[in-house]
């Protein structure tokens, strides 16, 4: 969270490798490495887990999951602290974990010759879910008047900074539409009301946080530790209501 002031930051479930990256993001910083770098190197390391999942070294697969989850807070922290931020990193990071998300969903959906329907509900029940966290999590900041580098809905065309490509900046802002205004315009119809909201508590923001993408990975590493890699497919498939439950509890309790 650290987007957010020391007052209003929350028990975030998905954000338990901000220390971690952190510590990480200052050494890096020092050795002149930039945040998209870092970016390219989390989708490696979320490629290799791929790959140890097709071969069935699933410990393994875990701790590169976890390693790509780690790395996908450093480049944001090293962008903070070298005071350089980058549209083009913020974009790229979100399309790279869509695709790592679908890569992990078949190569599971490959090796447990499971349902292409769970296949599918479970892929889009990750991106409906992160959808949500988003969502409360930016409309939050919005509300503490923190300085708003994302967007409800991303129709509007960014102005890329002076030391960044436009062109680049415009391609990937059209690719981030196509992979996730669908999940986006969904949670903002199920709950628009909520942009009037004028502060989420802590403990609904805790809650909430159990449907970040952090949290989705854990579950993932944890069922890959156990060899349960038959459950990761049904679980995220269902998951979804609990997502559902979550925007039912924002808008009989919270307002």
């Amino acid at each position: 969270m650290p987007k957010l002031s020391i007052d209003d930051k929350f028990i975030d479930f998905s954000d338990y490798g901000r220390p971690i990256a952190t510590f990480l993001a200052h050494h890096l910083s020092n050795l002149k490495v930039n945040a998209i770098q870092v970016t390219f190197v989390f989708l490696l390391a979320g490629i290799i887990c791929v790959y140890c999942i097709q071969t069935n070294h699933y410990i393994l697969a875990a701790i590169f999951l976890m390693l790509k989850n780690i790395l996908d807070a450093v480049d944001g922290e090293i962008a903070r602290i070298t005071k350089h931020p980058s549209i083009i990193g913020r974009y790229l990071d979100s399309i790279f974990d869509f695709i790592i998300n679908l890569l992990i969903l078949i190569s599971i959906l490959t090796i447990e010759s499971s349902s292409k329907v769970i296949f599918l509900m479970a892929f889009f029940g990750i991106e409906f879910q992160c959808s949500i966290y988003n969502y409360y999590y930016v409309i939050l900041r919005r509300s503490l008047n923190n300085h708003e580098t994302s967007r409800i809905l991303e129709f509007r065309k960014p102005v890329s900074y002076h030391y960044e490509s436009q062109r680049l900046t415009n391609i990937l802002h059209i690719a981030f539409l196509c992979l996730y205004l669908v999940f986006d315009a969904l949670v903002y119809v199920l709950d628009k009301p909520a942009l009037s909201v004028k502060k989420f508590p802590k403990w609904f923001m805790s809650l909430l946080s159990l449907l970040g993408l952090g949290f989705q990975l854990l579950i993932i590493c944890g069922l890959l530790c156990l060899g349960l890699t038959k459950m990761i497919l049904p679980f995220f498939a269902w998951y979804s209501i609990f997502g559902l439950f979550v925007i039912l509890i924002r808008k009989l309790l919270v307002r």
